[in-house]
């Protein structure tokens, strides 16, 4: 009985180990806390019940770490481009966070090899990689705190993988994309300017709202018509990939060609370098 135990023990040590390697490699240092790091890669799918009970997954932490990689990357924004406007410390902080790059660079860092998943989720799932890096960051917030994690944000994913004056310089041409969906589906699609005011300066601010199968989808406000859309398209964008309840009213009646595994496909928010028609 004790040598069957010496050897279950034995190989629960070794398998900690190639664990600690493994994330040593993604990390560039080793975890204190390897749990929180286990829970990060456990996808909804394959949730386990700790011991009180509960169900655990890396939902929680995905949370967390959105909300820390969003201020991360303000941060190195806001110091590499000095002088620059809100607007535009926004625009190249949402293009670096956008869901295709986290989901490009989680599968560069070598996620896929460790998150735990339900072979039938990954398969429909295109955004798994992307929230297991989100994840991740929240780990290493929980496990080392803000400046290890700036640092591993900084080292391991802007420096060896994003340009930031390439990626400032681009622009991403929502209205395009919502265009290219709402036609891949043949769904009909409607930008119509709601308001015209002047601010303080006596320059023009518009206002449009985005129709989707006459259902309210955004609202863009903007020093130009063109600005409101593209405004106004980037939410409806948003709410098509994150409001299940907002699709099925959207695609009640309808049958799309594809199939409804591909509402989630992120590369409806792929960057483009050209502008959009108005």
């Amino acid at each position: 009985m004790l040598t069957n135990l010496f050897k279950k023990i034995r190989l629960f040590s070794v398998k900690r180990d190639e664990s600690y390697f493994l994330y040593y490699k993604i990390l560039g240092f080793y975890p204190k806390n390897i749990e929180i790091y286990e829970q990060a890669f456990l996808h909804k799918s394959s949730s386990l019940k700790n011991e009180s009970g509960r169900w655990v997954n890396n939902e929680r932490l995905e949370f967390l770490g959105d909300a820390i990689l969003d201020a991360i990357v303000a941060d190195i924004v806001y110091h590499t481009f000095e002088g620059k406007k809100e607007g535009f410390l926004t625009n190249t902080r949402s293009k670096i966070v956008q869901r295709d790059s986290l989901n490009r660079i989680a599968l560069e860092l070598g996620l896929d090899k460790v998150i735990v998943i339900s072979s039938r989720t990954k398969a429909q799932n295109s955004s798994i990689y992307g929230n297991a890096l989100e994840a991740l960051v929240g780990a290493i917030y929980i496990d080392y705190g803000y400046d290890k994690c700036r640092e591993f944000v900084e080292q391991k994913i802007i420096k060896p993988y994003i340009n930031l004056s390439q990626v400032a310089r681009k622009e991403v041409n929502f209205k395009s994309k919502l265009i290219e969906w709402s036609q891949k589906y043949k769904i009909q699609i409607e930008f119509n300017l709601i308001d015209t005011k002047t601010d303080n300066n006596n320059n023009p601010i518009f206002h449009t709202q985005v129709l989707i199968a006459s259902y309210p989808a955004g609202i863009g406000v903007g020093f130009s018509k063109k600005e409101s859309q593209q405004k106004a398209a980037k939410q409806a964008m948003k709410k098509i990939q994150n409001d299940k309840e907002f699709r099925d009213q959207v695609f009640r009646g309808e049958n799309p060609a594809e199939g409804d595994e591909d509402l989630n496909d992120p590369t409806i928010y792929e960057e483009e370098t050209n502008s959009s028609n108005d």
